[in-house]
């Protein structure tokens, strides 16, 4: 079979790219056109019969191998690389070839056409690939990609906005970027000074945008949160731009609203079993008070007579009726012990003698200096609230005395218009962050719950001088608000008349 059988057809003889075609097992070139020889400064017949490893000498044996096999046997397949191209003179350029199997006169033959990539056209391709791969990413991202410019004079534009656009807002990206205003009116009233005041701190600082907000989807009839973020950058005339990506978070928003209200309902039930507690125990402390204290004095009662009535010639019955009087008194010791620990009566009095008379009952108790102080006598609260406030107070002086090592407590009561403030501070070793996180330090998530559920607050901070201070702040019902706002009026009048 003569070369010229083989020979490039016309077209691609006049062709403005270079052509090589190529004996695939040989890899020898059976012909080039034009193009190729001009740019590859040979003339005629030149390069015929040579390798293209020759005319390419970048490549090699191996990647042209799996080049082929990548092209597998369909006429057609195509494969490209990037490669260097060398002259007759030596000196090289940049080109990329692509590959394609073809047929001529029956034999397979392998086809290269070549890109000359001066600098010009090596950016300009560079520039497309980066664009592709840009695309790319973008098409994959979930959510909008966009840039956002707002002017000096207060006009706003969308210079670009990824295909995402109709996804997440209902909208097509060239109607929002003919209609910029259009986002605004999207988003829900209520969310709107949220959204331009985040823009507006965002443009002064140039900090980061992040904002989280509702939008209506006319389209769908529906309401998605979405969060927005962008970074701002500074443009001309004082115009901003911004570049981020808005996404739907509508799922995890939805979320986090039920583990919101799970949370709430959780605390109510949680309040509900504290009052439920408190109410038992303080029925339990009635009967025993009332019908085991009973009992028990009508039986130190009958004990007396009957020892009184004991012949004196009976010294053993004497000394058992003495022991049954010390144990019935020891009973009644205990009886009244348990309905104090089950509910103190000094509730009854208020909160501050409730505390006052517990912080003399661990001073005597655990032998540790326990000093009350309050500036007021009596603060009306909800008889729950007093019995919980009551029980943190306990819980606090139970973990001094466990942990704690300390000879002094000090507990400061204050109100201060619509807060109840209760300072506990030791002068103890203190404590470290990992003793609140241990597994079961259920005494300090008691006494949080329990501040929680007054809609309150307890915090731990090292105390003046070493130790722990142990506050909770609970917040005061409405009328009693008002009635210290109103004592508080009252006691200004006074100071002004004087």
């Amino acid at each position: 079979m003569n070369s010229a059988a083989l020979s490039l057809a016309a077209p691609m003889q006049e062709a403005a790219s270079e052509i090589y075609l190529i004996d695939p097992a040989t890899l020898a070139l059976v012909d080039l056109n034009d193009c190729a020889r001009q740019n590859l400064g040979v003339d005629g017949a030149g390069l015929r019969g040579a390798s293209i490893l020759e005319v390419a000498p970048e490549l090699d044996g191996a990647t042209l191998a799996g080049l082929l096999a990548g092209l597998g046997e369909d006429i057609g397949a195509q494969r490209c690389l990037r490669t260097r191209m060398r002259r007759a003179d030596g000196s090289t350029y940049p080109a990329r070839l692509s590959f394609l199997r073809t047929q001529r006169d029956g034999r397979a033959l392998l086809l290269a056409i070549g890109d000359d990539l001066s600098p010009g056209q090596a950016a300009a391709a560079a520039l497309a690939e980066y664009q592709a791969r840009f695309n790319a990413i973008v098409d994959h991202t979930p959510g909008l990609v966009y840039q956002f410019v707002l002017g000096a004079d207060g006009r706003h534009a969308f210079p670009y906005l990824s295909e995402g656009c109709a996804a997440l807002l209902g909208v097509q990206p060239a109607a929002l970027q003919a209609d910029p205003d259009l986002f605004l009116r999207l988003v829900l009233p209520e969310d709107r000074k949220g959204y331009l005041e985040a823009m507006a701190v965002s443009k002064l600082s140039l900090s980061a945008w992040n904002w989280e907000g509702r939008i209506w989807i006319d389209a769908w009839k529906d309401v998605k949160w979405i969060n927005l973020r962008a970074t701002p950058h500074p443009g001309t005339g004082g115009a901003v731009q911004w570049d981020g990506i808005m996404t739907n978070i509508t799922d995890s928003k939805n979320e986090q609203q039920e583990v919101l209200r799970s949370r709430a309902r959780l605390a109510e039930l949680t309040d509900h079993i504290e009052q439920v507690k408190e109410q038992e125990r303080a029925r339990i402390a009635r009967e025993i008070h009332d019908d085991l204290g009973g009992n028990l004095t009508a039986i130190k009662m009958a004990l007396a007579m009957l020892s009184a009535r004991l012949p004196d010639d009976q010294p053993g019955l004497l000394e058992k009726a003495s022991y049954l009087d010390d144990l019935v008194d020891r009973t009644i010791e205990a009886v009244h012990r348990i309905s104090l620990d089950l509910r103190p009566s000094t509730l009854d009095l208020g909160i501050v003698a409730a505390l006052e008379w517990q912080a003399r009952e661990f001073e005597k108790q655990m032998g540790i200096a326990c000093i009350f102080r309050s500036a007021e006598r009596d603060i009306e609260l909800a008889p729950d609230h007093a019995a919980a406030l009551f029980r943190i107070f306990q819980e606090a002086l139970t973990n001094v005395a466990k942990h704690a090592g300390a000879t002094r407590v000090t507990v400061t009561l204050r109100r201060q218009r619509q807060h109840l403030t209760l300072a506990i501070c030791d002068n103890g070793r203190g404590i470290v962050p990992a003793d609140r996180l241990k597994p079961h330090s259920f005494g300090l998530r008691g006494m949080s719950e329990r501040a929680r559920a007054l809609g309150g607050t307890l915090t731990l901070s090292p105390a003046p001088g070493g130790g722990t201070m142990v506050t909770i702040k609970i917040r005061l019902t409405p009328a009693l608000a008002r009635s210290e706002a109103k004592s508080e009026a009252n006691s200004d009048a006074r100071t002004d008349t004087r």
